[in-house]
């Protein structure tokens, strides 16, 4: 079976799957959530993706569960769905349920049947995770992996918050993983940060008719994630970079993520997403695009913000432009190339494209 990865950065691929491997990470999420053939699940992204493969077609049918689809997403239409059907257990990328956050219905909906929210596919903010669950009531629970690996680690009911919304899960125990280094050197015992390389009954056998991507998504015989992780000693793992993320600043090294984190926090935005602006002098400069709750924010907005709550400076943004929404890409993540494109055109430190990129 081939299906195609999102392509938030890139030109999409052909993923090569097969049933196994759907199989395999539906019974990981079972064991996670405590599934039943009583819930009844929704899965908000789209079906011919891996996060909606197994959320959609391969755990519904092998537990003989209720599944809700959705022809195309909308907050509104979610809620609708969730209070119909009552839906017990829900599954959206990061983006979505941020969406779900920043609604104005929220307030009224009815969404006391959901006890299980799983994301994954994008970082996880803490704030808004642990906001989630509190406006909510359904417990946060996370995969770490990609279309082309599958689930690496997971997070369950019996983690205690800080596990579930700290980080993204304990490795799991099937799933080999060691971290490598920027050279291709193992670094597994230092706990990282390093890329991760895995092998395991989740990944797929790489990419369909083009030898030339498979020959970077795998090293030393295992798939390689584009993250950079640590691992602690109870095998938790935390993702902070992403090796196309990284801002690099005068030579420093800057998350995307960590940066993305720390401005979704302004009480004025709703959604963050960081890019690296080209710079004659730096290499590159930290540019920020937003989406906002009422009038636009600054660079000086957000770095009183961050100054004020004692945040680094080499997190501050240099660039600030507000639009409508950010563009997402199929799978329903943020399309950071697209970001980049928009953020790059811009030249003043502060725009308000609201309503113009429509036009």
């Amino acid at each position: 079976m081939l299906n195609s990865t999102s392509g938030t950065t890139g030109r999409p691929k052909l993923v090569t799957q097969f049933a196994n491997r759907m199989i395999a990470f539906s019974k990981m999420a079972f064991e996670a959530a405590d599934f039943t053939r009583d819930d009844v699940m929704l899965g908000a992204v789209p079906g011919p993706f891996g996060f909606g493969l197994w959320t959609a077609h391969y755990a519904t049918a092998m537990l003989g569960m209720k599944t809700v689809l959705m022809e195309r997403f909308t907050v509104d239409e979610m809620f609708r769905l969730i209070d119909a059907e009552q839906v017990t257990i829900l599954a959206c990328v990061s983006t979505q349920f941020k969406m779900m956050l920043d609604a104005p219905a929220l307030g009224s909906a009815s969404l006391g049947s959901l006890r299980a929210m799983f994301t994954g596919g994008e970082a996880v903010p803490y704030e808004r995770a642990l906001q989630f669950e509190e406006r909510v009531g359904a417990k946060v629970l996370q995969f770490y992996g990609s279309n082309e690996s599958g689930a690496i680690s997971n997070t369950s009911l019996r983690d205690t918050a800080d596990q579930r919304l700290r980080t993204a899960g304990r490795v799991i125990d099937v799933m080999d993983m060691r971290l490598y280094d920027a050279q291709g050197r193992d670094i597994t015992e230092t706990g990282g940060p390093g890329r991760p390389g895995v092998c395991g009954p989740t990944i797929c056998m790489g990419y369909y008719g083009d030898p030339a991507a498979n020959e970077e998504l795998f090293h030393d015989g295992r798939l390689m994630m584009p993250d950079l992780v640590t691992v602690d000693s109870d095998g938790y793992l935390r993702v902070v970079g992403r090796t196309s993320d990284l801002i690099i600043r005068g030579g420093k090294n800057i998350s995307a993520i960590e940066v993305e984190e720390l401005v979704e926090q302004h009480p004025g935005v709703l959604m963050a997403s960081a890019v690296p602006v080209p710079d004659d002098l730096f290499g590159e400069r930290i540019g920020v695009a937003v989406t906002v709750n009422g009038p636009a924010v600054t660079v000086a907005d957000i770095t009183q913000y961050l100054s004020d709550r004692g945040i680094s400076k080499h997190l501050y943004p240099e660039r600030i432009v507000v639009l409508d929404e950010l563009p997402r890409a199929a799978g329903g993540k943020v399309a950071k190339g697209a970001v980049r494109e928009i953020v790059a055109a811009q030249t003043a430190a502060d725009a308000d494209l609201r309503g113009v990129l429509a036009e």
